[in-house]
């Protein structure tokens, strides 16, 4: 099991109130964290930091249309 005692988790700054959130914790040596916001004692889905790397920046790139 993977220990996220020590994980900082943050929202992105351009969620909004209206708790449709995740929040991603990026601290951690070897893991990244996902997490549902309203729900912070949930489950949490856990990535390779160059999974998730290669995920923000196909993200960023457009390669997830609308």
């Amino acid at each position: 099991m993977i220990d996220l005692s020590r994980a900082r988790w943050r929202k992105s700054s351009r969620s909004n109130d209206q708790g449709l959130c995740i929040e991603v914790a990026d601290n951690l040596a070897g893991v990244v964290g996902l997490r549902d916001s309203k729900d912070q004692e949930g489950p949490v889905l856990t990535f390779a930091p160059a999974g998730w790397a290669a995920f923000v920046d196909a993200t960023k790139a457009g390669a997830f249309g609308r």
